[in-house]
């Protein structure tokens, strides 16, 4: 029924921005599994690679907080068309150049994604465009479906990055080349996003333009304050999560216990599966609990498994242990998307979820170039997975003392005579 599903529920548009985040986080899961392969296997070292990382993230954060914050001046759809020619560009520098500085500024200037999650001015614009074509009780649903979406394309994007990449090496490709066909292939997936972006229409533009004027700084003006704390701490969870990002992950799970590019892609392919389903339940969840309830309780168990990960002494148990908490692990999201989108003004929403975004990629940004050398030390390699789990749950308390009085429009009981 339509209550369960999204059938009557999403526009035109809406179906189109699905397909746009199916269309870019498939590119973003398809080059996750590799990047930090391919960027050992051009000849770089673990500081190099580390800080080709952090700066794809921190160029990001520039690049993204410009558009997002104005993202309803100049138009959402020219913002997205925008980030998807920089997702191109990033493509192509990677894939025929092998010069570390040529790679430090198309990791600076591009969007490419080393975790295989949003990176660019994508998901803030089009959850602002989401959030004006449904209800608020709608909204977190919608969300919950967005991300599992999202999810499996990141899964099939993982799966199939590890089926080429097996593919081609069985067929006599080097390593070094089949993954740069994968990259090839990122940057071709630019382009659909390019096709798909041109033909959105002017419904998803920001509702009045008379409200545009009225924001002030960074495109916000009544939330500056509840932005301003909700990217304070959304900045520290990325920051934990950065030590954990899946190319990271990925490759110390190939350094611990030799699994191939093939066993690395069907493995994160299970994990965003898993991921996609635990979205998709937070809205049950949320209706029930509360957004914020549900965002923190079903957090902290997945960051205590999170910690377990590195102390499994064989790769099945570390698989399992992984999946089980990326079972768990993505209920927070739609809701904390959610939540973002209700507590601002309508035209403060692409300014919020961009200013808050931005505090998560520079939160992570820092944090690959410190993880990256300790994966490659075994006396140390656990100390990513302990560092992310426990400043995670740190989080996870800090949010629950700071916003749980602060509901949401749809969980406020009616005011007295009013509506």
């Amino acid at each position: 029924m339509a209550g369960r599903t999204l059938t009557g529920v999403l526009t035109r548009d809406g179906r189109l921005l699905f397909g746009t985040r199916i269309a870019r986080l498939f590119g973003y899961g398809f080059l996750s599994v590799v990047l930090v392969l391919y960027l050992v296997a051009i000849g770089f070292g673990a500081l190099q690679v580390g800080l080709i990382l952090t700066l794809t993230l921190v160029g990001d954060a520039a690049i993204t907080l410009w558009l997002t914050t104005h993202a309803d001046r100049i138009g959402r759809r020219r913002t997205l068309l925008a980030g998807a020619g920089l997702m191109i560009l990033a493509g192509i520098a990677f894939a025929l150049s092998n010069d570390f500085w040529v790679l430090i500024l198309a990791a600076t200037i591009g969007v490419i994604s080393p975790s295989g999650n949003e990176v660019g001015p994508f998901l803030a614009v089009e959850q602002a465009a989401l959030s004006q074509t449904v209800t608020d009780r709608q909204r977190t649903r919608v969300f919950g479906w967005y991300n599992l979406a999202g999810s499996f394309a990141t899964a099939s994007g993982s799966l199939a990055a590890g089926l080429l990449g097996a593919t081609l090496q069985a067929g006599g490709a080097s390593p070094l080349d089949s993954y740069r066909v994968i990259i090839v292939g990122y940057a071709l997936i630019g382009l659909v996003l390019v096709a798909l972006f041109a033909t959105v229409s002017p419904a998803i533009e920001v509702p009045q333009a008379a409200d545009v004027s009225v924001a002030t700084r960074l495109g916000l003006h009544r939330s500056r304050g509840v932005v301003a704390r909700l990217s304070a701490l959304f900045g520290l969870d990325a920051f934990a999560g950065g030590f954990v990002i899946q190319s990271i992950v990925s490759y110390w799970l190939h350094t611990r216990f030799g699994l191939p590019v093939g066993a690395l892609g069907a493995v994160f392919f299970a994990a965003n599966i898993l991921a996609g389903i635990s979205a998709l339940l937070a809205a049950r969840l949320a209706a029930r609990f509360g957004l914020v309830n549900t965002m923190v309780f079903t957090h902290l168990p997945s960051n205590i498994l999170l910690i377990m990960v590195p102390f499994m002494p064989t790769a099945p148990l570390a698989v399992a242990v992984l999946l089980a908490r990326f079972s768990i692990s993505q209920m927070d999201v739609p809701a904390r998307q959610s939540y973002t989108m209700a507590v601002v003004d309508p035209d403060e929403r692409s300014a919020a979820a961009g200013v808050t975004a931005i505090a998560r990629s520079v939160g992570a940004a820092v944090s690959p170039s410190l993880a990256t050398p300790l994966v490659e030390a075994a006396s140390l390699a656990a100390l990513p997975f302990v560092i992310a789990g426990s400043l995670k749950i740190v989080y996870d308390l800090l949010f629950y003392r700071s916003f749980q009085a602060h509901r949401p429009p749809e969980e406020r009981p009616p005011a007295p005579g009013g509506h």
